[in-house]
């Protein structure tokens, strides 16, 4: 039934933090949340875009499932939630 409550499959909303922080030599990325998942690029766009690739493998979801908001900044940090919905 389409209208129906599927008992079957749980959906839950999570969001991890991803701190990126500007260096000397570009910007770094990482998930705290996510042992080893980190990375590093020249710009802030570009490290965005390779640890939300990181985070999708991680996660075993599909990145387009994502949503990025920045939550804030701290001298050379800028905090951003990612949020997005997994279903078991």
């Amino acid at each position: 039934c389409e209208n129906c409550f599927c008992l079957n499959k749980l959906i839950w909303d999570m969001i991890l933090d991803i701190v990126v922080t500007k260096t000397n030599d570009g910007f770094t990325a990482e998930i705290p949340s996510l042992t080893g998942c980190e990375s590093w690029a020249h710009d802030e766009d570009t490290v965005l875009s390779k640890i939300l690739e990181l985070a999708a493998f991680y996660l075993k979801t599909d990145i387009k499932k994502f949503k990025l908001d920045k939550a804030r900044r701290i001298k050379s940090q800028s905090i951003y939630k990612l949020i997005f919905n997994k279903s078991v």
